[in-house]
């Protein structure tokens, strides 16, 4: 009788066994879903809310209403981060991210039935910018406690490629969220506008509830279980983190500020500026997707080489080549065609890529266990307010204004010098023992 094979069990370093891919899949579904759900909202406001929801303005003007409430949304998002980071860091990571996805979950699917002003006059925008604050929030709280679901988990030589995971959901999110609005944007303008475009808001029902599944079978992470196990006296988080790490928190956002900019502009901004110069929204909207879905492997390989080389050498020669790259995507940007736009979303969400990789392990990093949720999702939710969440908007003002792209391009540039200066002043975080920070 031949005797069983035995399989060797995986090395003690490995993300490869049951209980880490479960990990790593509750952290990447969990994050895309919640990110489809949030940048949607942003594809809908750069094609769509400007022509039912802020109309009887100038189309620049309601361009730019229509980022403001955009930008409220982004400006939720640390607020989000110090509230769900509290209960977080007091109350576990897995507990916290389930309140999260449902709200944004109801949050989303309310504004895919939200009457227009046509159909009930201010009180519209009113609504809309709440549930968007309502959205802000809820992914606010999100991503931190995901990306620590993975990087706590995981060991020590891993920890950037398994907290990239978390920082994977966004481009993945922003894929299936611009390819869902592309297939609606094929219904004639009328209905697109009418009830067409309300279809990707609704689906995220069924994608929450997906989530939802996945992400109960995850246990609590080891460092949590063994701070909670202390049973020490502690602060509240936010105070501390304000306290004691305020330089750290500071780097932070300035450090990520930079890559949210560059998202800001090429994928919300710049989609309203070649549409609104005539180029074909379906065929602006499957660049788009095809810019976040090359940024996928960028992040991995980007990840996987921080745990080699460490965060910094590789966010730094992000930093650089994007702030080099800034007056060509604008010029490619400027010719309002669909090929300009695409070889501009393509070379700006693949240099994206190359700073996000490691940047859930570099704020993670930044901060102790017993305050990291609430420290990471500051820095990381205020360098998406500052970045992305504002960029839309001053584009849209600078272009307004008679300012053009020069004094966009210059903004930007300035935006990376400041990114690259924050970097160089933070300690170098791949070889902390994060079980003895202090």
């Amino acid at each position: 009788m031949t005797p069983p094979r035995t399989v060797p069990a995986p090395p003690a370093d490995s993300l490869n066994t049951p209980a880490m891919r479960r990990v790593l899949a509750s952290s990447f579904i969990g994050s895309l879903i919640e990110y489809y759900d949030f940048l949607l909202y942003a594809t809908a406001a750069a094609i769509v809310f400007n022509k039912i929801f802020f109309t009887g303005m100038g189309p620049g003007l309601a361009a730019f209403a229509s980022f403001g409430t955009l930008a409220a949304g982004y400006a939720a998002r640390p607020l989000g981060g110090a509230i769900f980071g509290h209960f977080g860091d007091r109350l576990g990571r897995e507990n916290v991210l389930v309140i999260s996805m449902l709200t944004m979950g109801i949050a989303t699917c309310v504004i895919g039935l939200l009457p227009t002003t046509a159909q009930i006059g201010a009180a519209a925008p009113v609504l809309l910018i709440l549930l968007r604050v309502l959205q802000g929030l809820a992914v606010g709280g999100e991503w931190g406690g995901a990306m620590l679901i993975g990087l706590e988990h995981a060991p020590g030589g891993k920890r950037g490629f398994a907290a990239s995971f978390a920082n994977l959901g966004g481009p993945a999110g922003a894929v299936l969220a611009t390819l869902a609005v592309s297939a609606c944007t094929l219904l004639p303008d009328d209905r697109f506008l009418s009830w067409g475009w309300r279809i990707p808001f609704l689906v995220s029902v069924l994608l929450v509830m997906v989530g939802l599944v996945v992400r109960l079978k995850v246990a609590e992470t080891p460092l949590f279980q063994d701070l909670h196990a202390k049973a020490e006296t502690r602060r509240i988080p936010l105070v501390e983190v304000l306290t004691r790490y305020p330089r750290n928190l500071i780097l932070g956002i300035l450090a990520g500020t930079s890559v949210y900019t560059l998202a800001g502009i090429v994928t919300v901004w710049a989609v309203s500026y070649v549409v609104d110069a005539g180029a074909d929204k379906t065929g602006v909207l499957n660049a788009k997707a095809a810019g976040a879905a090359l940024m996928i492997p960028v992040v991995i390989i980007s990840a996987r080489l921080s745990d080699r080389l460490g965060r910094r050498p590789v966010m730094l020669a992000g930093v650089a080549a994007a702030a080099a790259a800034a007056f060509p995507i604008l010029w490619l940007v400027e010719t309002g065609t669909v090929w300009g736009f695409a070889g501009a979303v393509i070379l700006a969400q693949a240099l994206q890529g190359v700073i996000f990789g490691p940047f859930g392990a570099f704020t993670a990093e930044l901060f102790p266990t017993r305050v990291r949720y609430t420290g990471a999702s500051l820095a990381y939710q205020s360098a998406s307010t500052f970045g992305a969440g504002f960029a839309p908007a001053v584009a849209a003002a600078l272009v307004v204004a008679g300012g053009g792209l020069a004094l966009l391009g210059g903004v930007w540039i300035l935006a990376f010098g400041v990114a690259a200066a924050a970097i160089l002043l933070t300690r170098e975080g791949r070889t902390q023992d994060l079980t003895t920070m202090k």
